[in-house]
């Protein structure tokens, strides 16, 4: 075993679980008092604003630990809360009865009186191991050796018993490794206690994700329907109104071919130029619905079409093992497609680029750039047309944006995929 990498991360671990705990105690024990009194302030009206004013800040908090706990000992944390009915804002009493109905508010509420004392416990005790291990290893012999008592050790100089002085560095190196190597172990034991009361509650994950798909559902309905009302009105307003001119336009040449032939000629040429746009504008439709170019080269292979028709430099990377079905890739298509055009128009970027890969039943999509940064999933975004595409397939996008940048957005479309010999786009693909 390397020395270095084993003291590094068992250093990195006991701090971050210091860290935990030093912060748990005095923020849990605030919050805890605010809603407290936040709640009981209700009597007075008061409550009705104050209460989710203070809910916010508690799940705010929780949803960083969460996030701690799968960022540092990967212990997934999925949030349980109820989605929040429309109309429900803070101060209305329908926002106060959400949260009261919501089991996950009182768990977070456990939670906080729980994981104080034992995440600060915790953590006390892990810094103090390495801390009385660090003091055996190096601090005993030096103060030792300038003819000072150690509290704890009982080592002066001169050495009365050799012994004494001789087992204290072992001691101290024993206790220092102790606590270096259960650094990780404490962590997770952390994470997972975080698990067992942010997490959801037994039945509130199936009830949640209920929810989610009935929103969703309503979503794509909404969607489609505005969807359907594009495609009558580009037809009603396009090609129909083309091909009503061409075939009033054959008319008129039938009646003129023997009259005057000249005209009928330059009737019938205006006829085919007309049936020329209006088969483009057909065409056009159908790749608003489904891109040939999936069919034919598969999502890979139509995202790096897409590419090329940028403004801007875009790299596409990866490779998927099979085909997932036709909805999913268009999808898929569709979203990036998307993100690259808020790229294009928003971002201020100079090159931008595409990852696609295959994990865990779901397809994963990256799409970055190096522009401003500051982009966000608001209602009426861009990016909030492309959450509601994903959310259709039970799919999820998450923005990472900074000020000033890269903005990253991960995408994942949960999926099964096709073999390339059992796919029933290998004999086009």
């Amino acid at each position: 075993m390397r020395v270095w990498p084993f003291v590094r991360r068992g250093l990195v671990t006991v701090g971050r679980v210091a860290l935990v705990g030093l912060v748990s105690l005095p923020v849990g024990i605030v919050l805890v008092v605010l809603t407290v009194v936040s709640f009981a302030s209700t009597a007075l009206g008061v409550g009705l604003v104050f209460a989710p004013l203070v809910q916010l800040l508690v799940r705010r908090y929780a949803g960083m630990r969460r996030r701690l706990a799968g960022q540092w000992s990967g212990v997934v944390v999925p949030s349980p809360y109820r989605v929040r009915p429309k109309g429900a804002f803070v101060g209305s009493p329908k926002r106060w009865l959400w949260l009261v109905r919501d089991p996950a508010t009182w768990r977070d509420l456990l939670w906080l009186v729980a994981g104080a004392p034992v995440g600060f416990g915790l953590g006390v005790l892990t810094l103090a191991a390495l801390g009385y291990g660090v003091q055996g290893l190096i601090l005993v012999p030096v103060v030792a050796a300038a003819g000072a008592d150690w509290y704890g050790y009982g080592v002066t100089w001169p050495i009365d018993d050799p012994a004494d002085f001789l087992l204290v560095p072992p001691q101290g190196a024993l206790i220092t490794a102790g606590a270096l190597y259960a650094g990780p172990w404490v962590l997770w034991a952390l994470a997972r206690f975080d698990l067992a009361l942010l997490g959801p509650a037994r039945g509130a994950a199936l009830r949640n994700r209920v929810e989610r798909l009935t929103e969703t559902r309503t979503q794509v309905v909404d969607a489609q329907a505005a969807e359907l009302r594009r495609i009558e009105r580009d037809l009603h307003d396009g090609a129909q109104a083309r091909i009503v001119a061409l075939g009033m336009s054959l008319g008129m040449a039938e009646e003129m071919v023997i009259r005057d032939p000249a005209a009928a000629q330059a009737l019938i040429a205006e006829a085919r130029e007309a049936s020329g746009l209006a088969l483009a504008e057909l065409r056009h439709l159908v790749r608003g619905i489904h891109p040939p170019v999936l069919a034919e080269r598969g999502l890979v292979g139509g995202l790096r079409a897409l590419a090329l028709t940028m403004p801007l430099p875009v790299e596409v990377e990866g490779e998927l093992p099979g085909r997932a079905a036709a909805p999913v890739e268009s999808a898929a298509y569709f979203a990036v497609a998307e993100a690259l055009a808020n790229v294009a128009k928003h971002s201020g970027a100079t090159a931008a680029w595409v990852r696609l890969s295959y994990l865990g039943d779901a397809l994963c999509l990256g799409v970055g750039d190096d522009g401003v940064g500051g982009a966000a999933a608001r209602a009426g975004s861009g990016l909030a047309g492309v959450e509601r595409r994903l959310a259709a397939f039970d799919g999820s996008l998450r923005v990472d944006s900074p000020p000033g940048g890269p903005t990253v957005l991960t995408m994942e479309l949960p999926c099964a995929l096709s073999s390339p010999k059992t796919s029933p786009y290998s004999a086009t693909g």
